[in-house]
Parts: structure tokens; C-alpha cells; sequence
């Protein structure tokens, strides 16, 4: 459940700290910029949640992370520190050395992340014996087998010494999911960032791998970065929040503070999209429109087209400015904004 770390962020350095990340895709059509200029920070054992619609540059902003992001894709610029060690100066080994071990993700679809020629136990083993530095000199198979095995158990996977050899298309949703997981966490790596972890599943099972998520992280103290286009899921799940759109973040903030008081127009947007079980009757507006394209943006606000408070002063390039302490916005009329809900409430 959701719980305030905003004292324990203050007091902390960032376990991950990203500044004016840029990341651009050539396309025939022209370049495409899919993060323009993202600074983000994760603490240590936060949960940093972010959210917005497809297309927004979540999972490309957290692909720059982990150095998945290839060619025709580039990072055009920023930089991307991790216990303050700029990742971009990175060679080949020590990306393999850092990916399982200290970062982990998991992907938005289970079943085409893992591989159908591998059994689970091929697959969790692989990542054990690449990074685990415990493992005894001889026997280093079995003793990754019985770690694979206390993984499946740690994330609810039934019978795990039966179930281990069997291959994915054995299991059903929900439960590749949460192999995934088990994959990711085999290293007790010190940040997860879990992209879209209940695509495709229903409310129930939704619910389930959320809660193992938020109960690892407060078992193993890691950090996690949950990737979403759910407001709800974060309500429920994250110590801080940040939105994106369109490439950039338009506002971040502690979880609760962001969605009682929201200061940008496509946040107010996103949570009037949350049903709400006090007023089962009250109708559900959609954001009219839909995310620009990515190629030739600048010079304006990139939510100006589907605003309703736009204004000619929103021609211009708007950057993040704090409107409390800890929250940040990307519009120069969060006080506006702030007063008409306050009339309307």
C-alpha cells in the first residue's frame, strides 16, 4: 500500500539520478525525439511511480536506463548516474555486469520475454550463475538450481520443484508474470524497474503481482520504478509520481499531494479518468485528442492542442517549476488550475 517517503528522500542521495536525458529515433519520416530532456530521481527503497498514455517515453526513458536502447535508436544526450557512476561511460562488460545484478526489469509482455526453448529453471540459473558472487566454488549448478527454486517460492509459484522444468507456455499469465519477476529479483538487484508488470491480466491477478511487487520491495529493500498508464495502480502502490507526456515529465510530486492536488492540466485529466466508488453515477471525461507526434516538436507546450486552458503565453517552450515543496509542474497556470478545483469542490 501506499506509504510517504518524503522526509526519507530528503535526507537520502538518489540511488538513480537522470538529467536532461535525451533520446531520439531516425525515422524516414525524420528524427523522432521520445524523451526530450527527462530528469528524474530514485531513492533508495522508494517506489517512483510513472504514468502516462502510450507513447508518452516511459519505457524508453527507463530502456536509456539499462542500456537496451540500439540502433536506429540513440542517446543524444544527458546523463544517467547510478550510485553515482555515469552509466554512458559504460563499456560492453560492464553493462553485463550491471544488468541482473544492480538493475533489473522486467518486460511489458511475459510471454514473449521469455524464451519458449528454455525451460524456467535454464532461464533463472542463467542469471544466477552470470552474477551471483555466493555461490560455492564446486557445485555451482546445483546450488543456482536451489536458488531457482526458493525465487519460485518467494514469488507464489506452486509445487516450484515440480514446475521448475517446465517450459513458459506451461504457465499460465499471472503465473509468467511472475517468473519474470523471479527472473529479475534471482540477484536482489538494488533497483526493479517493473514496465507495465499486469498487461494482459485480469483485476485479480493485477492485484496479486502488485502486492508481491511492493512486498519484495519492502522485504529485500530495493528500489522500484513502477511503469504505468494507471493512476489507480499508483495511488495504491508508489511513494512519489511522475507524469510524462509526449517525452517530457509535466509533473512530479508525492503520490498522495499529485492526486488530491494536481497543478497540470493532463494530470487533472488522467485522474478524471479514475472511476470513483463514493459517486458510482459521476460520468468519466476523456482527455480529448491524442499525443503529438515526436518529430519536430519545441517552441510550446506539448500539451497546448488538448488543453482547456490554453492560452497564447502557452506558446512557448514551458519548463518544470516548483509549486510546493517536493512538486513540480510543467504549466504556467497551476495557481489557475489549482483555484478552479478549489471552486468546484
Amino acid at each position: 500500500m501506499h506509504s510517504t517517503r518524503s522526509s526519507a528522500t530528503e535526507m537520502s542521495e538518489p540511488l538513480l539520478s537522470i538529467r536532461g536525458l535525451k533520446t531520439c529515433f531516425a525515422t524516414r519520416a525524420g528524427m523522432v525525439t521520445a524523451v526530450d530532456g527527462v530528469d528524474l530521481d530514485v531513492y533508495p527503497g522508494e517506489c517512483l511511480g510513472i504514468v502516462g498514455e502510450s507513447g508518452s517515453g516511459k519505457s524508453v526513458t527507463f530502456a536509456s536506463v539499462i542500456g537496451l536502447v540500439r540502433s536506429p535508436g540513440f542517446i543524444a544526450g544527458g546523463s544517467i548516474a547510478f550510485e553515482g557512476v555515469d552509466l554512458r561511460t559504460l563499456s560492453d562488460e560492464g553493462w553485463r555486469s550491471l544488468r541482473g545484478r544492480d538493475i533489473a526489469m522486467t518486460m511489458q509482455d511475459a510471454l514473449t520475454a521469455l524464451n519458449p526453448a528454455l525451460t524456467v529453471a535454464e532461464q533463472i540459473e542463467e542469471v544466477i550463475l552470470a552474477h551471483a558472487n555466493d555461490l560455492p566454488r564446486g557445485g555451482r549448478r546445483d546450488a543456482a538450481r536451489l536458488r531457482a527454486v526458493e525465487m519460485l517460492r518467494l514469488v507464489g509459484i506452486p509445487a516450484p520443484e515440480k514446475r521448475i522444468d517446465d517450459y513458459p507456455h506451461q504457465f499460465s499469465g499471472g503465473m509468467r508474470q511472475r517468473i519474470m519477476i523471479a527472473i529479475a529479483l534471482s540477484c536482489r538487484p538494488k533497483l526493479l524497474i517493473a514496465d507495465e508488470p499486469t498487461t494482459a491480466l485480469d483485476v485479480t491477478i493485477q492485484a496479486q503481482v502488485l502486492d508481491l511487487i511492493s512486498d519484495l520491495r519492502r522485504e529485500l529493500g530495493m528500489s522500484v520504478a513502477l511503469i504505468t498508464h494507471d493512476l489507480g495502480v499508483v495511488a495504491e502502490h508508489t511513494d512519489r509520481v511522475a507524469v510524462m507526456y509526449a517525452g517530457q515529465i509535466v509533473e512530479t510530486g508525492p503520490t498522495r499531494e499529485l492526486i488530491d492536488r494536481p497543478r497540470h492540466p493532463y494530470t487533472k485529466g488522467l485522474i478524471g479518468l479514475i472511476p470513483r466508488l463514493s459517486d458510482l453515477d459521476a460520468p468519466i471525461r476523456p482527455i480529448d485528442g491524442q499525443v503529438p507526434e515526436l518529430i519536430g516538436l519545441g517552441g510550446t507546450c506539448r500539451f497546448y492542442d488538448r488543453c482547456e486552458f490554453r492560452t497564447p503565453r502557452c506558446r512557448t517552450d514551458i519548463p518544470m517549476e516548483a509549486v510546493e515543496p517536493n512538486h513540480h509542474a510543467r504549466c504556467i497556470r497551476v495557481n489557475e488550475i489549482l483555484r478552479v478545483e478549489e471552486v468546484l469542490q
